[in-house]
């Protein structure tokens, strides 16, 4: 749990009294306290109700070639059916058309083919293809070239040339992340003869980065002549004391064009110069269904939006409950929503919520650690307030939370690079669950928080319904919150900067 924050303002204070009664209080230092009473709507959204918009997600993809892409079949039947359900509930929608360019992998493999017995690794978990990498194939041995496995793993590995003094041409290069751009790595093992590189994350502790998880990563302009990926500190180190290693490496890269949608949809009521988008990405990876990524998130919204509704709740602000496509391609759906935003239409913005992955089978309550006091990241002002409602709605029902960081790796990036306070809820994804975290919430340790993680596996089994319902009721809890009262949140960097997270793995990405 969340320590209790005693150098600012709270935004909400859950009593017992308060959390039987369904209420809470928003107070901000803009506004007298406000408490709202969020019991009814959080009884009408049930897991009962989400569950029957994720059946209809599985139908959609069982008809579409098993998956819901942006740009697809798949996703247009998607949006057609959230659209007509939100159109009957009186709901203005909006569809936001846009285009880019898809790179597809499809046929990209990585094997150990030495020693026995073969292991094949997965793409988008094991390893990664890098931007501005070349296709082919490269089937040799691997050779590390200047690693640090010790200690704080500080490495200059393939920075200089002389990193590769007597490496075998035509063996693929095990290259360690560190002080120098991508770039000059994988052209010094070109240089060196290198058929194929992989850099594998430096393995330390740097605050706001990722140093250990599967990265992206950018080489620039221009496309190199041999495949280049990334991979996991733990990968690499596993690769690098294999004796007798080799691989087979193989990039398929196609580009093609994509042109999809956003569906917009906005309470007829509300002032418009406070509104919540609440959103998640209602697209999925072209390897599965996508049910608990992002069919749990955006399922949960629907039922949340189509519950208020129903019990004729006209918020005091603007929601508008926003289904992005082309998240799992780069973020590009909320990224380009934001870029059409007037600097006006920015500072109306009061806040983002944003909810992928709320349904993981082996779950743990993350919330974004908005203030960055846990885990070095902060969000834009405001962005702390709108953590402890979350981390105070999970204390009330006898449940705890972790903090999530904001690592760039969903929608909520755009926002906040406006300048927009951000927050919102996430299960777990490709992570492990550590002991604790078993004790704490159930499941099994040393296990993905999701095993089906951008796989076909991800369908409507895949999913704990536990999970799901009490990320369903802190879904509803904070849309209506904030619904009713926002001006204690409102950002003051609107427009004015962009965001303190520096490095993604969706859309831009690493370049060292």
């Amino acid at each position: 749990m969340k320590h209790s924050r005693t150098t600012r303002t709270r935004l909400v204070a859950i009593t017992a009294a308060a959390a039987l009664a369904g209420g809470s209080t928003l107070a901000g230092t803009a506004q007298a306290a406000v408490t709202v009473d969020t019991e009814d709507l959080r009884e009408a959204v049930t897991v009962a109700g989400v569950m029957k918009h994720l059946d209809a997600f599985q139908a959609i993809a069982d008809a579409n070639d098993d998956n819901r892409q942006a740009g697809t079949s798949g996703h247009d039947a998607s949006v057609d059916y959230v659209e007509a359900l939100l159109d009957d509930a009186g709901y203005i929608t909006t569809r936001q058309e846009f285009s880019y360019e898809r790179v597809d992998f499809t046929g990209s493999s990585l094997v150990r083919t030495a020693p026995d017995p073969d292991t094949t690794y997965t793409l988008g978990i094991d390893f990664y293809p890098m931007d501005y990498s070349g296709g082919g194939t490269a089937a040799a041995p691997v050779t590390n070239v200047d690693l640090n496995l010790a200690g704080d793993r500080a490495s200059t590995s393939g920075c200089e040339a002389a990193d590769f003094t007597g490496f075998p041409a035509g063996n693929i290069a095990l290259i360690q992340r560190g002080t120098c751009p991508f770039a000059v790595k994988a052209d010094n093992a070109a240089a060196a003869g290198a058929s194929g590189v992989i850099i594998f994350n430096q393995g330390n502790v740097v605050p706001g980065d990722d140093r250990l998880s599967l990265f992206g990563g950018t080489l620039d302009p221009p496309v190199r002549d041999i495949p280049v990926v990334s991979a996991s500190y733990a990968r690499g180190e596993e690769w690098a004391n294999t004796p007798g290693l080799e691989m087979n490496l193989t990039l398929q890269i196609t580009i093609e064009q994509v042109t999809t949608e956003n569906l917009l949809a906005d309470t007829p009521t509300g002032r418009t110069d406070r509104t919540v988008v609440a959103g998640g990405h209602l697209d999925s990876v072209g390897e599965g269904p996508g049910i608990n990524d992002n069919g749990s998130g955006t399922g949960a919204l629907l039922e949340t939006a189509l519950q208020m509704a129903e019990l004729g709740i006209q918020p005091e602000n603007r929601v508008r409950f926003a289904f992005w496509s082309g998240e799992e391609d780069g973020l590009i759906g909320s990224e380009y929503y934001v870029s059409q935003l007037t600097k006006r239409e920015i500072k109306g913005t009061a806040l983002n919520l944003n909810f992928d992955m709320v349904g993981s089978p082996n779950a743990v309550n993350f919330v974004y650690d908005g203030d960055g006091d846990a885990l070095g990241v902060s969000g834009p002002n405001g962005s702390g307030l709108i953590e402890d409602v979350f981390t105070d709605f999970f204390t009330s029902q006898g449940s705890s939370s972790e903090p999530t960081d904001f690592d760039g790796r969903s929608d909520y990036f755009a926002f906040i690079n406006a300048g927009i306070p951000a927050g919102g809820l996430f299960t777990g994804a490709e992570g492990i669950k550590t002991a604790a975290q078993a004790a704490e919430y159930g499941g099994t340790a040393g296990v993905a928080y999701d095993p089906c993680y951008h796989a076909p596996c991800d369908d409507i089994d895949n999913l704990s319904e536990d999970a799901l319902d009490i990320m369903s009721d802190a879904i509803a809890h904070a849309t209506l919150m904030f619904a009713e009262t926002t001006s204690a949140v409102n950002g003051t960097g609107q427009g004015n900067g962009t965001g303190t997270v520096e490095w993604k793995f969706k859309g831009n990405k690493a370049l060292r």
